[in-house]
Formats: C-alpha cells, sequence, structure tokens
C-alpha cells in the first residue's frame, strides 16, 4: 500500500511539472510553434513514459494496465463510448436553444454535409494524443487508485485535478491564444479555475467506463469523440453562445459545466451498477 501511494505521487508529481519542464526547454531554442515543439512533446509523453516505468521498475506491475482490448466482453462499452458524449450534449443543448442563448444557424447552413467530415477530422486528430493522455489518468493513476483505500469521489477528485493541473502549461505555453480565443472568451485563470471544476466529474465518467470494461480503449474511444463532437459544434461554427456565463454552463461540449456534471452523474451511476455486480458475483 505504502509502495502504491508513493508511485502515485511520483506519477502525479511528473505530470503536474512535465510541461514547465517542456517549456523550459522550448525557451532553449525557440520554436517558431510551441504546439510543433521539443518541449509539447515532453509535456504529452512524460505521463505514459512515468506510467511505463513505474510498472516496469517500481513494482506495480503490469496486471491493470488495461492495454487488452476485450473486444468479446466489452463490444457495448465500445458502443456506449461513441454515444455517451453525444447524449450529454443532448440536454445542454436543448436547455440553450429552449432559451434563446444558442445561435445554430451555423449548423443548419451547412447541414450533415459539413458536419460530419468535420466531426471525422477532429476524430482523427485526437486519436494518437488520446492513447497518450488515456494510458496515463486511465491506464495509470485510476487503475493504481483502485488500489488504496480512497474513496470514489476522492478517486475522481485526484484524477480530475492532476489532469487538470497537466492541462495548464498547455494553456499557458503551448496552445495558440488565437485557438484558445476561438474555443472560450473566458480570460486565462478562469478558463484554469474552470478545468479544476469540471475535470473531476468527467474523470469519473472516464474512470468508470475504463474499470467496468477492464480496458483503456473504451475510455480512449470515447475521449475521441467527445472532443471531436465539442470542437465540431463549437469550435467548428455549429453552434455559437455569445453568452459567457450561459456558455460556461450550457455549452454542449466537454468545457461546459451542466455536461460535466452529467458525464459525473453517469460516472456515479456506474460505478454503483460496478459494485452490485461485482457484489452479486461474489
Amino acid at each position: 500500500m505504502k509502495s502504491s501511494t508513493h508511485n502515485i505521487f511520483v506519477f502525479a508529481l511528473v505530470s503536474l511539472t512535465c510541461g514547465f519542464v517542456g517549456n523550459a526547454v522550448n525557451k532553449l531554442y525557440g520554436p517558431a510553434d510551441p504546439m510543433q515543439s521539443l518541449g509539447v512533446l515532453i509535456w504529452l509523453i512524460s505521463p505514459l513514459l512515468a506510467n511505463l516505468l513505474l510498472r516496469a521498475l517500481g513494482g506495480d506491475g503490469w496486471a491493470d494496465f488495461g492495454i487488452g482490448f476485450k473486444l468479446k466482453s466489452a463490444w457495448r462499452w465500445y458502443l456506449a463510448a461513441l454515444l455517451i458524449p453525444a447524449l450529454l450534449s443532448l440536454l445542454p443543448l436543448l436547455l440553450s436553444s429552449l432559451t434563446d442563448s444558442v445561435d445554430l444557424s451555423g449548423f443548419f447552413a451547412g447541414g450533415l454535409s459539413a458536419f460530419l467530415p468535420l466531426l471525422a477530422a477532429n476524430f482523427t486528430a485526437s486519436m494518437v494524443k488520446n492513447i497518450f493522455e488515456e494510458f496515463a489518468w486511465r491506464g495509470y493513476l485510476a487503475s493504481r487508485l483502485e488500489h488504496t483505500p480512497a474513496g470514489t469521489r476522492l478517486k475522481a477528485l485526484i484524477t480530475g485535478w492532476v489532469w487538470a493541473g497537466w492541462h495548464i502549461p498547455y494553456y499557458l505555453y503551448f496552445l495558440d491564444r488565437s485557438a484558445l480565443q476561438s474555443q472560450t472568451a473566458l480570460s486565462m485563470p478562469a478558463l484554469i479555475g474552470l478545468a479544476f471544476l469540471i475535470m473531476p466529474g468527467q474523470a469519473l465518467l472516464y474512470n468508470e467506463l475504463r474499470l467496468i470494461s477492464g480496458s483503456v480503449w473504451p475510455a480512449w474511444l470515447m475521449h475521441n469523440a467527445a472532443n471531436a463532437l465539442s470542437f465540431a459544434l463549437v469550435t467548428g461554427g455549429s453552434v455559437a453562445v455569445s453568452n459567457r456565463f450561459v456558455h460556461v454552463l450550457l455549452t454542449p461540449g466537454t468545457e461546459g459545466i451542466l455536461y460535466s456534471l452529467l458525464a459525473g452523474l453517469l460516472g456515479w451511476y456506474l460505478h454503483r451498477r460496478r459494485v452490485y455486480l461485482s457484489a452479486d458475483a461474489s
């Protein structure tokens, strides 16, 4: 138990500092594009590298790595992974439409013929990056926290906050500010604060999908689908939310508070289901 807790701390420390190390490396040679730099590569791969080293050399082992696909037993969770982001986006989109706080003219102007290629392009763009993310947060942190006495809510908080903290250098140093402003009207402190607010709920859902399926890949698939839908709807211009408060609360994407609350509630349901099935099997 002590070794597991120590290794979780090491993993969290690496995850929370690697982006700042990457930025320091970038400052040494000044890349033209921070998103195409050695620094962003250090930020992206360090959590997964820590996972591999702690398993290989730190005594954690590979039993709960979750790399197997388990298609025969978990096929329904792969299907759920594709559907869940759309279902989570539906209520915020409906509420914002009913209150006339969202403009859907962009979607109706282009129709599915414009929306679906944008969705597919963003899904494809997320695939490689999310292997690194999901085999860090779900392939290591969520899996190893299961070996500690921490409660389910605390596990979600730890995973969500470390995940949010890992994003801070991305917001500050790597992501182009014009691209960031096209996604949100929030100031940088507000954006970082929002990440710590919404990511625990989403982490609970991703964690439970990984644990109930026995594989990281359904969580990876859902992460791709969620990113693709969020970018296609909001960044792609299909949905426009002008009011800043409404945008944060009701935006039909992963940066929305209602979306994240619904994700947390669904994650809690999956947790209770997993516990019930586990108790029933024993």
